[in-house]
This record gives structure tokens, C-alpha cells and sequence, in this order.
């Protein structure tokens, strides 16, 4: 398994969530052992040599990789979620997306201030989503140890600044 067998298996989906829009889909990488193993894999190499003790990772596709390697690693995973998803007190930050604005939300409790945190999630555009994620990881007062992604599109790279925190993308398209 290589990384251009796992960007061959991702469909593009033309204007979803809304038109203009070009989703990609990862169910059939997600839905190859072999190739969900290998993503795994090797966001667990980039993990551990960051040292995390978390994983943070927004809804919902970021969910399927950050549980997945939180299990690998046998480290806490923290679902960052929508506004409201969540049952007890919460950290909350609003951010911009791609085509709209957001809130996500994490559980107070969630990181403590010796965490160091690997942030991932399946896409990055506008790094909107990562930039709420950081700010919830600092609201905690832990440190983000690096961030992770599937894919991030390319059209989109000069947002995709995270300044000194390591940065690991398999797949730019």
C-alpha cells in the first residue's frame, strides 16, 4: 500500500454539501483494511515521535482517524463537537468554514495543562476547522504537539499556516 494507491480511492463529489462544492470522500479508503491500516500506521510514527498524550479530532470524519489512532497509541481521544453535542460544560469557539461559519465544542475537563496534543482530521481548506481546534486545546491550557491530515487542497495553502507546530499531510490535491 502507498499513498497514490490511497489517493486513487478517493471519490470526488460534485457539489456536496451544497453546489460549488467538490467533496471528497474517504469511505473507501476508510472501508480497505489494508489502506485504513496504513493510514494508521503511519499517522502513529509522526504521533509518537511528537510524544502526545491526546488526540483531538473534530466531527465527524475526523472521528474514524482520530479514534482509530487514539486506540493505536493508547492515548485519550477528544472528540471536538458541533454546538450543543455536547453533555457537560464546554469550551466553545466559533471558526469560518469553507462555505459558512461553525461552532465546535470540548468538554472542560477534556485536556489537562500537561497534554500534549495531536490535532487530526480527514481534510484541510481553509484550516478553519484546525484553528478552532488549536484555540479549544489552549482554552484547556495544554500544548499542541502537532497536527495531521488526510488531505488538504491545495487551492487552500496559503491558510494552512500553523506556524511552529509540525504538520503532517499525506495527500495534497
Amino acid at each position: 500500500m502507498n499513498l497514490d494507491s490511497i489517493k486513487a480511492m478517493i471519490r470526488n463529489i460534485p457539489d456536496f454539501p451544497k453546489p460549488g462544492i467538490q467533496f471528497k470522500d474517504i469511505t473507501p479508503v476508510l472501508s480497505d483494511p489494508e489502506a485504513f491500516h496504513y493510514l494508521i500506521e503511519t499517522f502513529a510514527e509522526f504521533a509518537k515521535k511528537q510524544q502526545v498524550t491526546a488526540i483531538l479530532a473534530p466531527e465527524s470524519r475526523g472521528f474514524m482517524l482520530g479514534s482509530a489512532l487514539a486506540f493505536h497509541l493508547d492515548v485519550k481521544f477528544i472528540p471536538a463537537r458541533k454546538a450543543g453535542k455536547l453533555p457537560f460544560k464546554t469550551f466553545q469557539v466559533e471558526y469560518k468554514l469553507e462555505y459558512g461559519t461553525a461552532v465546535l465544542e470540548m468538554h472542560q475537563d477534556a485536556l489537562v495543562p500537561t497534554d500534549r496534543v495531536l490535532i487530526i482530521d480527514d481534510l484541510i481548506a481553509t484550516a478553519g476547522t484546525i484553528h478552532a481546534c488549536i484555540e479549544l486545546v489552549q482554552c484547556a491550557k495544554a500544548q499542541v504537539a502537532g497536527i495531521a491530515s488526510l488531505i488538504s487542497l491545495s487551492e487552500f495553502k496559503d491558510h494552512q499556516n500553523f506556524n511552529d507546530v509540525p504538520y503532517l499531510n499525506l495527500i495534497e490535491i
